[in-house]
């Protein structure tokens, strides 16, 4: 039997069970329990399902959210599954790592109407983790096999939806990632208690079973030519994302205990998955009994606090140069994470590091927030006389990334970037300035969203699928003609 929706007016908002912060400092579980099917249709049922539902304009994918939270109100869940599975390749990671607060939550109309936002994410969560346990999510295996192979370099999430949406269509698929394991930024940098590995694996996993084929450690541009990956394949994708870690420039940066957050992350993350990391052994990856000091405000610079704070640091300090409000990461990071323990220094940026040979302390200023720029962020001033020192062992930059140089990397002069680095594209094709060479993620947009990635990645396999097309049908006639 179908339930009445608007069930804001006499339901609270609820989330599902989150663990005490104390428990979840002792391990990299994720935070949040699952819904049950009483929970989940109840905090469906709250959705006022608008005439025009801005939750669906502000998702990067246009996600039909009013739609499969209607499913899952009247308990037809595995029809909310399809609903849901039709513009996301990926819902149950999207349902655990987007920053909803940012964008479908944060533009509830019930949210702004101040009765609390649907749960979105949690509930989309809890649709495809109960897909996956009943057996509705299945590969899509193309109709009909056709005659044209791609090359993807970069198994991170723009190139495996890609992957998906190409291989559906009959393509052969062939997926080149530099590092031992398929998922990107989704294995190697996002923390386990966001987004536990084993949910990542299953998609590949998947992916395999659908027909796509992976090369692992891959050295595209090495000892794999991009030229040669070009003759083997019909079409190019490049999906690498950005990896480049922005560098701060002060005295004593060059002292020992001062690391990259992503080297940083992606040790934590292989011990998680069990291999032997000897820098982590060593106590250079390890904040364990150290005071830790992280410099940055976006989510990576979340990841990285709350990760020390399971790792059994001292004690662990987020210095970031503005104030809380104009904080690039989720708000709802920054609360997990005061939840955890993390201190966090508003205002402050770093003048030096001290120590002889190992970083000691990191030396700051208060920062001013002067007028708005062109951007209209609020210039930071330092404040003179305001020096102050922060005790630290492990110094973690977090600054953001920037794209590698790949026309260099992979031997391509001729490949156009923009004046960032970024790989430049005709956006109505997403191809490249090479011919049969297409672009989308990171890598295009710079540093961004796992969601958007996916998005660029399903756009990116319509463009190819559509050049491939269009190509095909050029060749026909004088295929005839002979």
């Amino acid at each position: 039997m179908a339930h009445r929706m608007l069930g804001f007016v006499h339901t609270e908002k609820r989330m599902p069970e989150k663990r005490t912060a104390d428990d979840r400092r002792r391990d990299f579980d994720e935070i949040y329990g699952e819904f049950d099917h009483a929970g989940a249709q109840e905090q469906a049922n709250r959705c006022s399902q608008c005439g025009v539902p801005f939750c669906q304009v502000h998702c990067p994918l246009h996600n039909n959210i009013p739609d499969w939270l209607m499913l899952t109100a009247e308990g037809r869940l595995e029809e909310a599954y399809e609903v849901s599975s039709a513009t996301n390749t990926f819902p149950e990671i999207c349902g655990r790592i987007c920053p909803q607060d940012r964008l479908c939550e944060g533009n509830c109309t019930i949210e702004q109407s101040r009765h609390g936002t649907v749960t979105i994410g949690s509930i989309e969560k809890y649709i495809t983790d109960t897909a996956w346990e009943k057996g509705w999510v299945k590969p899509r295996r193309p109709s009909r096999e056709l005659d044209r192979s791609i090359g993807i370099v970069g198994g991170g999430p723009a190139g495996l939806a890609a992957a998906e949406m190409l291989r559906a269509k009959g393509y052969r698929v062939e997926v080149y990632d530099r590092y031992d394991r398929i998922g990107g930024l989704m294995t190697y940098g996002i923390p386990g208690f966001k987004l536990e590995k084993h949910i990542v694996q299953r998609r590949v996993d998947q992916l395999v079973e659908q027909g796509v084929r992976f090369h692992v450690n891959a050295d595209v541009g090495g000892t794999l030519p991009f030229a040669e990956l070009r003759a083997r394949h019909d079409a190019v994708l490049i999906a690498t994302g950005v990896y480049k870690a922005r560098d701060l420039q002060a005295p004593g940066s060059g002292l020992d205990g001062i690391v990259p957050a992503l080297d940083y992350l992606t040790a934590s993350n292989r011990v998680g998955l069990g291999d032997v990391v000897p820098e982590f052994e060593s106590g250079r990856l390890n904040a364990a009994g150290k005071n830790v000091v992280v410099i940055g405000g976006g989510d990576t610079a979340m990841d990285c606090v709350r990760t020390a704070v399971r790792q059994g640091a001292a004690s662990v300090k987020c210095l970031y140069r503005r104030n809380r409000a104009n904080m690039p990461g989720s708000q709802r990071e920054v609360a997990h994470a005061e939840e955890e323990g993390v201190e966090f220094v508003w205002q402050s940026a770093p003048e030096a590091f001290l120590g002889d040979r190992a970083v000691t302390a990191v030396r700051a200023q208060r920062i001013h927030l002067g007028v708005a720029d062109a951007t209209g962020r609020q210039t930071p001033q330092v404040i003179d006389g305001s020096r102050f020192t922060i005790d630290a062992e492990l110094v973690i930059k977090a600054l953001g990334f920037d794209p590698e140089d790949l026309p260099g990397l992979f031997g391509e002069p001729d490949l156009k970037v923009s004046r960032w680095g970024t790989i430049g594209i005709d956006f109505r094709s997403m191809m490249t300035s090479l011919d049969g060479v297409f672009a989308a993620g990171d890598i295009v947009r710079g540093a961004s969203l796992v969601v958007w990635a996916i998005r660029d990645g399903r756009d990116a396999a319509e463009r190819i699928h559509a050049y491939l097309t269009s190509k095909a049908a050029a060749e026909a006639p004088a295929v005839a003609a002979e």
